[in-house]
């Protein structure tokens, strides 16, 4: 069976891990996604999968900034016995993908505001989903 996004995220974190080019913030092994999160990510590569992802959502919809990445990866807030709410994702984890997606040269900053992604990034985003593809 064929899962797109999931196969290609997975794919293209591996390539972002594979190049040793990809910063990686210390505080990977410490932080929590969210405040809404009680424990940090259990996956040790989680930080290349979120960048993945990221840089799937700027393929898809160019010109995101920290903002709407923090509200696409938001969640519910549990109150204990209160009601719960929506609650934003981490700016700061946000911020340094985006930086060093950038660092990488693959995604750069839009005039218009937010990030896009440079002819690089789109070609390395195109090999990859076009190997994913054909190993189905």
């Amino acid at each position: 069976s064929f899962n797109g996004p999931q196969e290609f995220v997975k794919a293209f974190a591996g390539h972002l891990k594979k190049g040793n080019k990809f910063k990686v913030p210390e505080f990977v092994e410490i932080v929590k996604t969210s405040k809404a999160c009680e424990l940090g990510p259990s996956d040790p590569d989680w930080f290349y999968i979120r960048a993945a992802a990221v840089a799937r959502h700027i393929y898809l919809r160019p010109n995101l900034g920290v903002g709407a990445i923090r509200k696409i990866y938001g969640r519910a807030q549990r109150n204990g016995t209160r009601p719960s709410h929506s609650c934003l994702g981490s700016a700061s984890i946000a911020r340094k993908v985006l930086q060093s997606l950038e660092a990488m040269k693959l995604v750069t900053k839009d005039a218009a505001g937010g990030r896009s992604l440079t002819p690089a990034g789109r070609r390395d985003m195109d090999r990859i989903a076009g190997q994913v593809v054909n190993k189905v």
